[in-house]
């Protein structure tokens, strides 16, 4: 039998081991000099002065929104289809989270959506670069300074994207008023369980350090003393080791994934009705966090996830959308009508997709999943 095809797989070298190994022969396992290293890797890396790493990506959201002051009677656009994360930070802050609709291609927020979606009250633009795939970014910045809004950026599938010309060309997270990075095992990087908050004013960067360590900053004394309310969103000098070391590899990484998106393109392109990525798209290098295909009209698409999981393969329902999941139907927000975001996410299924994925393992996704939309029909 065919081994089993995971949907994802971090991919952990010797030399990640080594940096982890030595943390570990030191007095220093949580603010020491591995999170200065990871924090100033990340702003070289991304060109802005200033990086704060916390204990994941949903901590990241929480914090941009309390250092931009978000707060009860604001309201934040932000898509539907995403992860939940998104929303749940809106909420953390008491804030109200306004779905709009995204664009059929790139499938993040659909600028028109956007600045019809604004009102009085609406004080940032939360934009997910889905999938790896970046947003408009001259739109939308044009559209945040237009109405003197926040932009924060979700960058926590697309490390290493870029929107622009090149050699103008900048990276996803350098955009924003904002940018926030998640480092789970299923992305490009992983630091375990880990997130960073990219910043451009020095400002925002003292506050996001204070929050991220109980409201301590370097006015505040000692260890004991707090000049705000803060949260334990550290991240540990463990994780840092293991994201910097994963950051020195990352175009040798990017180039493993976008050479196993190409090679999905090829073994699936002749299935009839079956839709699959942009592998270009213009003004834009897509850093590939998963291979998301949509599905032919005619096929129920938990009928193959499930027929696919029972034949050893994996796959991802990427994304259910916020408004229709049980924790938010009672919501008042969830009352919206999002008919591309609800067709487009009926028929979206992620592959298996990471950076050592064989080419065995996806032809025999291909010809399975082919054989399985024929049978489906």
């Amino acid at each position: 039998m065919t081994a089993r095809i995971p949907l994802s797989a971090p991919d952990i070298t010797q030399l990640e081991i080594d940096a982890v190994t030595a943390v570990l022969r030191t007095p220093h396992l949580s603010l020491g000099p591995e999170l200065s290293a990871f924090e100033s890797a990340l702003t070289a890396y991304h060109t802005v002065p200033h990086a704060v790493a916390v204990s994941s990506g949903t901590a990241g959201l929480h914090l941009a929104l309390l250092t931009l002051a978000i707060c009860e009677g604001d309201e934040v656009i932000i898509p539907s289809f995403t992860f939940i994360a998104v929303a749940n930070a809106v909420l953390q802050v008491r804030a109200t989270p306004i779905f709009a609709e995204i664009d059929p291609i790139t499938l993040n927020l659909d600028p028109m959506a956007v600045e019809r979606a604004i009102t009085p009250r609406t004080r940032a633009i939360l934009l997910v670069h889905t999938f790896g795939v970046p947003a408009d970014m001259t739109t939308f910045q044009a559209l945040a300074a237009r109405h003197n809004l926040f932009l924060i950026e979700d960058a926590c599938e697309a490390i290493g994207a870029q929107f622009g010309q090149p050699p103008n060309a900048r990276r996803a997270g350098s955009f924003g008023h904002l940018a926030v990075f998640g480092f789970y095992p299923n992305k490009q990087i992983t630091t375990g369980e880990g997130g960073a908050v990219l910043a451009h004013d020095p400002a925002h960067a003292a506050h996001l350090r204070s929050l991220r360590n109980q409201g301590r900053n370097s006015t505040a004394g000692g260890w004991l003393d707090h000049a705000e309310p803060g949260y334990n969103y550290r991240l540990s000098e463990i994780a840092c080791a293991l994201g910097r070391i994963q950051l020195s590899r990352i175009e040798e990484i990017l180039t493993l994934r976008h050479a196993a998106a190409e090679r999905y393109h090829q073994l699936l392109r002749h299935i009839p009705g079956l839709e699959l990525p942009p592998l270009t798209l213009p003004d834009r290098a897509i850093s590939w966090f998963v291979y998301v295909v949509r599905l032919p009209h005619s096929v129920n698409r938990d009928q193959v996830q499930a027929t696919l999981n029972r034949r050893g393969i994996a796959t991802g329902r990427y994304f259910a959308p916020i408004h229709q999941q049980p924790a938010w139907l009672a919501h008042p927000s969830a009352a919206v009508s999002l008919p591309l975001t609800e067709s487009i996410a009926r028929r979206t299924l992620a592959l298996p997709f990471f950076n050592r994925i064989t080419l065995d393992q996806q032809q025999h996704v291909a010809d399975t999943l082919h054989q399985v939309i024929a049978l489906g029909r």
